[in-house]
């Protein structure tokens, strides 16, 4: 038996990926199913938290990666929905334009104070509720990972890294606006002479090289996923309608392939 306990602060000192929120995880081995925010609720939302990087640089360099890779896809999954002109997306894309900056310092030198500091302060704000205000949010990114999480045991941040190209373009023309928004605000596309879609491609383009580079996991059969669990990781994964494209079954199995 459990009891929710309420929290009074945490301290943040696990891989770069570690945040402020009333969240969690449960795996099923059973079914091997991965629920998210099964515990969220405002008794147990930390009051504050203590950020110190100096604890993040003894963490090893695969799980920096993929905390790093959590922290960006935590932002998009609240920024790629709805289509109203809101704050929190001005303050996403400053925050993931300072992620990618300072993936790329840490990455480098994982022992630059001011990076690994930079990369912990933006863990905390992607999901501490500040840019969700206003957003119905996204999260099938995180379904996705969580299926194949729940089937190979991989780390959590390479399973998003690994389905979230794939799920990106298959939405892009349901939310063709926001993603050449990406494109141009986070990336710095120049959109002179070209299509919206075109521009939102690139924008996408530009976001598979940064993940190239950084080294993350680009595909599911890098963690140990294959063809033969395709039906098994569509079954595993939890359906969410906060996007620009609610998936059936058949897109989710076709996402799982062009993640192979």
């Amino acid at each position: 038996d459990c009891q929710l306990v309420p929290v009074g602060c945490v301290l943040t000192m696990a891989g770069t990926g570690s945040e402020m929120n009333a969240g969690s995880v449960i795996t099923n081995s059973d079914t091997k199913q991965k629920i998210g925010h099964v515990f969220a609720s405002e008794e147990v939302m930390p009051k504050f938290s203590i950020l110190n990087p100096r604890y993040t640089m003894t963490v090893p360099e695969y799980q920096m990666k993929a905390g790093i890779y959590d922290i960006f896809n935590h932002i998009c999954e609240q920024y790629f929905s709805g289509d109203d002109d809101t704050t929190s997306d001005y303050i996403s894309e400053g925050l993931m334009r300072s992620v990618i900056h300072s993936s790329r310092i840490a990455i480098k030198n994982p022992q630059d104070y001011e990076a690994r500091s930079n990369i912990m302060w933006t863990a905390t704000w992607a999901l501490n509720t500040l840019v969700a205000c206003g957003k119905s949010s996204d999260w099938m990114v995180h379904m996705l990972g969580q299926a194949v999480g729940g089937y190979t045991n991989a780390t959590h941040g390479m399973t998003l890294a690994a389905v979230s190209l794939p799920y990106y373009r298959h939405i892009l023309p349901y939310g063709l606006p926001k993603f050449k928004r990406f494109a141009e605000n986070v990336w710095g596309v120049q959109a002179v002479g070209k299509t919206d879609e075109q521009v939102a491609q690139e924008g996408l383009s530009c976001m598979e090289a940064w993940m190239k580079e950084i080294g993350v996991t680009m595909s599911i059969r890098e963690l140990g996923a294959d063809e033969t669990m395709l039906d098994d990781l569509a079954d595993a994964t939890m359906i969410l309608d906060g996007g620009y494209k609610k998936l059936d079954r058949q897109e989710i199995i076709d996402i799982f392939r062009e993640s192979l």
